[in-house]
C-alpha cells in the first residue's frame, strides 16, 4: 500500500508520457514525510523505540499504533511483557497493561507496527493536491492560472517566498491530525 503511486501522480498531473518519471518519483517519495508530520504514520511499517517512562501507559513515538511485537524493560531489569498482556490504544499510540497495573519507571524497548490498514481517501486526496502544488513550483508562473491568487501561486503570501503545504491540504488532514504533544 503506497500513499501515492507514480501512476496516480501522473493521472493527477495529466502526464501521459514517461519522460518525467524519474523526477516525478522524487516528488512522490517526498510526500509521505510531509503528510505523516501532520497525521502520523500512513503506510504500515515496523519500528523499535527506546522509551523512558512508567505509569498507566507508555506512548510510542510513531502513532497510530497497530500492534506490539515485543516490550521489555522497566525498573533496572529486563522484564518481558507478552503481547497478549498489553492493551493497545491505536489512535493514541499508547500501550497499557490488560491487568490494569502500572508500568514501573524505567527504560523500555518496544517493537511495534504503526500505520493504517488502508490509506483513507481524504489523506490520499491531500497528498495528491500537495503533489500538484509542489510540481507546479517546477514551472513558476507559466502554470499559474491567469490572475493568480489561488493556493498554487508560489509567490503568495510573501513575494519571493512560496509555501510547501497549501491550506486546502491542511484542511483535508485536520480530522486525522496527531494529538498535541505527539510528533
Amino acid at each position: 500500500m503506497a500513499l501515492v503511486t507514480l501512476e496516480e501522480a501522473k493521472r493527477q498531473l495529466d502526464i501521459t508520457t514517461d519522460s518525467h518519471d524519474v523526477e516525478l518519483q522524487v516528488y512522490v517519495d517526498a510526500l509521505a514525510s510531509v503528510i505523516e508530520g501532520y497525521v502520523g504514520v500512513v503506510e504500515q511499517q515496523e519500528f523499535t523505540d527506546v522509551l523512558t517512562g512508567g505509569g498507566a501507559a507508555l506512548a510510542v513515538l510513531h502513532p497510530p499504533l497497530v500492534s506490539v511485537t515485543s516490550l521489555a524493560g522497566g525498573l533496572g531489569q529486563a522484564v518481558d511483557y507478552p503481547a497478549d498482556t498489553l492493551d493497545v490504544n491505536g489512535p493514541a499510540g499508547t500501550i497499557g497493561r490488560t491487568n490494569g497495573c502500572d508500568f514501573p519507571a524505567g527504560r523500555y524497548t518496544v517493537t511495534y507496527t504503526a500505520g493504517r490498514a488502508a490509506v483513507p481517501p481524504t489523506i490520499k486526496l491531500a497528498a495528491l493536491i500537495l503533489l500538484q502544488h509542489l510540481w507546479r513550483t517546477q514551472y513558476g508562473a507559466s502554470r499559474v492560472p491567469s490572475g493568480g491568487g489561488d493556493d498554487y501561486n508560489v509567490t503568495e503570501p510573501i513575494p519571493g517566498f512560496g509555501y510547501a503545504v497549501p491550506n486546502r491540504v491542511l484542511q483535508l488532514l485536520e480530522p486525522f491530525k496527531l494529538p498535541p504533544g505527539v510528533a
